[in-house]
């Protein structure tokens, strides 16, 4: 195990060198092709959590730029107002809009879901890009370890309970979730509250997004059949507030050659503008093109058929049952 572990961590690093830095999206971006971003959205509606600052705060400008009604879903109802204002300012779109909502509690999501779903209006694009990184063991008040409950349970609960409003927006709806390459690091493993005695937030962090990864490919699975397409991505080691306060040592490390928030939204956008018939349903995206998700010799591959258990527990832990 400890062999193994070390070999992803290589790979892990060396890979991540090569291709997730801002030098490896120039690299990457001599094979983009300009028109897959040029499409208008006027009208659609698009929702980002997390989006008041960082990956989040580009993505949610880059959808209202392009005429989207933006839903910004946020914990901190001063700095969403901050980050809504500004980006009404500087696109002219004046149909952003700021959601509150505490993506670490169950309880607060159903609340937020039931008051936006009483709108009755279809949702065509679902951003899940809400993520935290905390070294430290915490306990939300749900009984919840904090990154678990925002990186996985969070995600889960808004998806599931967004259904409806995105099916109304079939075949044209679609939910991308901001996962992060850290997963190549671990496999799929059902101990989603990390019931091990020492803490380890990054090994944690890495566990929820290999979740992340494969909740995507079970949800395009299960809904196959409602025109919901959806995606996964790794924006890159991008430049953030996250990314300064929760890897202080990356950020420093590579400084002058992380990528820019705009960098880390582009995918997330390409996803949300390119004709579902050109994407894969399930797929993990990374610079505007389908990535693998596991590594060579890694030893993950085969830990994705966990993923039903995965989502026995989440519904039993959130008391929710689809309504699919």
């Amino acid at each position: 195990m400890f062999l193994q572990n070390a070999w992803r961590a290589s790979a892990f690093g060396l890979y991540g060198y090569l291709n997730f830095t801002k030098s490896g999206f120039i690299k990457h971006s001599s094979h983009f092709r300009e028109e897959d971003m040029e499409g208008r959205i006027e009208g659609k509606n698009c929702m980002v959590t997390g989006a008041n600052s960082g990956i989040g705060f580009a993505t949610a400008q880059g959808l209202a730029s392009r005429g989207a009604n933006v839903y910004m879903v946020c914990r901190n109802k001063e700095r969403g107002e901050e980050a809504m204002n500004k980006i009404q300012s500087e696109t002219g779109n004046q149909n952003v809009y700021l959601e509150v909502c505490d993506l670490s509690s169950v309880s607060q999501i159903k609340s937020f879901a039931s008051r936006f779903s009483s709108r009755d209006q279809p949702l065509h694009v679902l951003v899940n890009n809400a993520g935290i990184l905390e070294h430290n063991r915490v306990t939300t008040t749900e009984g919840l370890e904090l990154n678990y409950a925002v990186n996985v349970a969070g995600t889960y609960v808004i998806t599931e309970l967004m259904l409806p409003l995105l099916e109304k927006a079939a075949p044209d709806a679609r939910v991308i979730t901001v996962s992060s390459g850290g997963m190549y690091t671990t496999p799929l493993t059902t101990d989603l509250q990390y019931s091990e005695d020492k803490f380890n937030g990054t090994t944690q962090y890495a566990r929820n997004k290999r979740v992340q990864v494969a909740l995507t490919e079970k949800w395009a699975e299960m809904y196959s059949d409602k025109g919901i397409g959806f995606y996964s991505m790794h924006p890159g080691w991008t430049e953030t507030p996250g990314v300064a306060r929760s890897l202080p040592g990356l950020s420093k490390s590579l400084s002058g050659n992380l990528r820019t928030m705009e960098q880390g939204a582009d995918t997330i956008l390409w996803l949300a503008l390119l004709p579902k018939e050109k994407l894969v349903p399930g797929a993990f995206y990374f610079d505007r093109a389908e990535a693998p998700k596991h590594l060579a010799l890694a030893g993950t591959s085969k830990s994705h058929a966990a993923i039903g258990s995965i989502i026995d527990s989440l519904r039993s832990l959130c008391s929710f049952t689809s309504k699919f």
